[in-house]
């Protein structure tokens, strides 16, 4: 809602040292947003005058028509003279008063005027057209061209009144008041504590049975109609140059006089109307629901096939209009069109006006299903006052018969469904309670009827609401306009305190390490929506009966390409990987914890819980079981480079060790140390997929799986050669963490390394014989690490030598010799036991 300052200063007595910004603090403090302040004609300098057209001289010889004209100017260039002026434009002729910019002056955008020479012409100055004085939204898309009464010389920068500050008002659902001026200047009085000249308060001829007929057959979509005709009008009444700019300021086009005085009654009181050429109306006008079927051509020329559920206004033939939406084309007001042979003016002289109160939900509906926004059905979808409808016709008769010359029927017609105030009541103190401030009762009732409510009682309130303010519905929403009206500012800013001991969980605490881990290791976090299509799971690989198959279906999904929630992560971190290949990035490692999800062993509908009470421990029993399970899962994709190549060296690219070493930072937060065995699963590659267990009270489990993926997965997503990915089950981590992970003790004593080269089946895992060793070597063993892996004709075929170095220390002394060497000897026996791994020389 754009607000112009001038027309607001109509309806409030503002001092006139405020200004826009002053009023935009004002307004924001009450809970109005207002997002900027358009400083209108801001640098604008003149002489900017009043011109007359005396001569106009066509140049030959451009490319593009060229007019050299002389303007009488009056005294303003302080010579009388007439002003020599070369224009494009050729929409003005001789006699024409027009708005002229003389050398010296400087328009909107620091555009100085100076006289200059242009083909082959000097122009001393400009003709002006709306957009260069920066005057909005315009029809002519030429010279200005004003009404003859005004006289040469006048100051055209207030004539236009091309100097104001503009407020543009974010209007919330809620507040369909502040639609109008009306509304708005409300708001105002009530920030500055000034009176409010309602521009509704009018003096209303009562119905009566002579009015123009109207049947409405439906009350619930239309609950009050009112009907004025004018006859008489002049067709070629123009609207005056206030109105024009009142218009265009508020960011509407001025069209023709009786469609522009619709426009500027709605503005200013917030109640839609429409004008009918009553020549053009067939009978009665009705109000109903459209029959399917039924077609419309709207005022934008498109013609619209209309469903039953839209409320249509009507007339013998049939629908005239979509009611609160857009008016018909067959009954259009006409502009003026002057006969060639007779000079007689023809045009719209009769019309009927509707002011109407039409049903919010229905109007946004037909709005919706037509793709069809306008101004009316902006107003109506969020609320407008019913009682405005009669004031809205009168205030349209009377602008008709004062610009355009008409004459005001005595006819009547206003159908009204019975319907009584709503009241609400309200403990007195339940803005206190809600606002944790003490307010009292005599401050809660006078901020109620400053925005229109009238309240009585005493410990307990009954409110009668205004009826331009729908939105008021229950204790909560008057408590609000207590507490926006009394300062949001006001209100105390108090700290929770939480009790003692209280903070993260042990799991928050895990999933946040894993994150810093994860980030600290070159990866970036990439959250992704959770929804999939199930053709994905072709993609990825997975067998028909892959538990992973198994979705949770959407009933009213975001798209209804992706219906299901995902059971693994990869999907969305392999999909911002290809979206980001595709922008050029090439060498990415990419993350994301989130939920996966899985139907419940009990699947069924939840039940709705209800929400004026507390649920039972039983409804929300029931309501969690069946919740699908919903697991925590860490999923990594990398690929590119892993070591960027430079004067260090030549770098290094990805492959499926770097994944298992994600999955390893990850185990190790939670102060575990993966188990690694080759595996195969579905996107992974056969070769190339580790499965990757942890143990949960003593029980191997499977927490995830790392490698290369599959080629067959690499094309089918379009990415990279030998991308690779890891995924694990945080929550079967977070088991078989043993809680908060202690900071390893620093020994003082030195550490002893012994080398062992073991050679074993080439199809025997480097895992496989990690782990033997480790077991063997007993509790002095503090870490191990593979170093070399050799294959070739020393080792023999079918074999490989897999060698490791081994690191002992014990915390109370300094091991010998001989304890190290045992320990070795230990480790090696458990190795060769279980994986038939012998010495390499031995």
């Amino acid at each position: 809602m754009r607000v112009p300052l001038s027309w607001l200063r109509e309806y409030v007595d503002l001092p006139a040292t405020e200004t826009g910004r002053d009023v935009q603090a004002k307004l924001v403090d009450g809970g109005l947003e207002v997002e900027t302040v358009e400083q209108l004609g801001q640098g604008l300098k003149g002489p900017l005058v009043v011109g007359k057209v005396l001569t106009i001289e066509e140049l030959e010889g451009f490319k593009k028509p060229i007019r050299f004209c002389t303007v009488d100017v009056g005294q303003a260039n302080g010579t009388g003279e007439p002003q020599e002026i070369v224009c494009g434009a050729r929409n003005f002729a001789v006699g024409d008063k027009v708005v002229v910019v003389l050398p010296g002056a400087v328009l909107p955008g620091d555009f100085a005027i100076a006289a200059r020479k242009t083909y082959g012409r000097t122009s001393h100055g400009m003709i002006c057209s709306s957009d260069e004085l920066g005057m909005g939204p315009d029809t002519t898309g030429g010279i200005i061209v004003l009404p003859p009464e005004h006289e040469v010389g006048t100051d055209a920068i207030a004539l236009l009144e091309l100097v104001d500050e503009v407020l543009d008002i974010a209007v919330t659902a809620n507040r369909g008041d502040c639609l109008s001026m009306r509304g708005v200047a409300r708001e105002t009085a009530i920030a500055y504590g000034l009176p409010l000249r309602d521009p509704a308060l009018l003096d209303v001829p009562a119905p009566n049975s002579y009015g123009y007929p109207v049947k409405v057959a439906d009350p619930i979509g239309c609950d009050r109609f009112t009907a004025r005709t004018v006859t008489g009008l002049d067709p070629e009444a123009r609207s005056p140059i206030w109105l024009q700019r009142r218009l265009q300021k508020a960011g509407m086009r001025p069209i023709s006089l009786a469609v522009d005085i619709t426009n500027y009654v709605m503005i200013e009181l917030g109640q839609p109307l429409h004008a009918y050429d009553r020549t053009l109306v067939d009978g009665p006008i009705g109000v109903r629901r459209a029959e399917p079927g039924e077609l419309l051509t709207t005022l934008d020329g498109t013609k619209r096939k209309l469903d039953a559920a839209d409320l249509v206004i009507t007339d013998n033939r049939g629908p005239i209009g979509l009611a609160g939406v857009m008016g018909g084309a067959n009954t259009e007001i006409a502009d003026s069109v002057t006969d060639p042979e007779t000079g007689e003016v023809k045009g719209t002289t009769e019309v009927v006006i509707e002011a109407a109160h039409f049903d919010a939900v229905a109007i946004a509906r037909t709005a919706r299903r037509h793709k069809l926004t306008s101004e009316a059905s902006k107003r109506f979808e969020r609320g407008v006052d019913p009682q405005a409808a009669s004031a809205a016709a009168q205030r349209t008769v009377d602008l008709l018969v004062l610009l355009a010359g008409g004459t005001a029927e005595a006819g009547v017609t206003e159908i009204v469904s019975p319907s009584a105030p709503r009241t609400i009541s309200m403990r007195a103190d339940h803005p206190d309670r809600v606002a944790g401030l003490e307010y009292g009762r005599e401050t809660v009732v006078r901020r109620l009827q400053e925005v229109g409510c009238d309240a009585y009682g005493q410990d307990e309130l009954v409110v009668t609401v205004p009826s331009w303010r729908p939105d008021l519905t229950e204790p909560n929403d008057l408590a609000e306009e207590v507490i926006r009206l009394e300062g949001y500012a006001n209100l105390p800013s108090t700290l929770p305190k939480p009790p003692a001991g209280r903070g993260l969980t042990e799991r928050q605490r895990l999933h946040r390490r894993v994150g810093r881990a994860l980030a600290g290791g070159g990866f970036t976090e990439a959250p992704s929506y959770p929804f999939v299509a199930e053709s994905v799971f072709d993609q990825l690989g997975l067998d028909k009966g892959d538990a992973n198959r198994s979705v949770v279906k959407l009933v009213n999904p975001l798209s209804d390409e992706e219906p299901a929630l995902r059971t693994t992560l990869l999907p969305g971190l392999l999909a911002t990987l290809r979206r980001n290949v595709g922008r050029g990035s090439h060498d990415l490692a990419l993350f994301e914890t989130g939920l996966v999800f899985h139907p419940s062993a009990n699947p069924g509908v939840a039940a709705r819980l209800p929400v004026d009470r507390r649920p039972t421990d039983d409804e929300i029993a029931a309501l969690n079981a069946v919740l699908p399970v919903q697991p925590r899962h860490v999923g990594a994709v990398i690929a590119g480079a892993r070591e960027q190549a430079g004067w260090w060296g030549k770098g290094r690219p990805a492959d499926w060790a770097d994944a298992i070493e994600a999955a390893r930072t990850v185990a190790r937060e939670a102060g575990l140390e993966l188990a690694v065995e080759q595996g195969q699963y579905g996107p992974w590659h056969p070769g190339r997929c580790a499965e990757l267990y942890v143990f949960v009270e003593g029980v191997k489990t499977l927490a995830g799986y790392a490698g290369e993926l599959h080629p067959r997965v690499v094309k089918a997503f379009g990415l990279p050669a030998r991308s690779c990915a890891m995924e694990l089950d945080l929550d079967v981590i977070e088991r078989a963490g043993e809680g908060a992970v202690q900071a390893p003790s620093i020994s003082t004593f030195p550490v002893a390394t012994q080398d062992v080269a073991l050679v074993v089946d080439a199809q025997v895992s480097a895992a496989a014989v990690e782990n033997a060793l480790s077991a063997g070597a007993g509790e002095l063993l503090e870490s191990i690490r593979l170093f070399d892996v050799y294959s070739g004709e020393q080792v023999g075929e079918g074999k490989k030598s897999l060698a490791y170095a081994l690191r002992f220390r014990a915390a109370d002394r300094t091991l010998t010799v001989e304890e190290a060497t045992a320990a070795r000897d230990a480790a090696v026996a458990r190795a060769a036991e279980a994986t038939g791994a012998v010495l390499r020389g031995a």
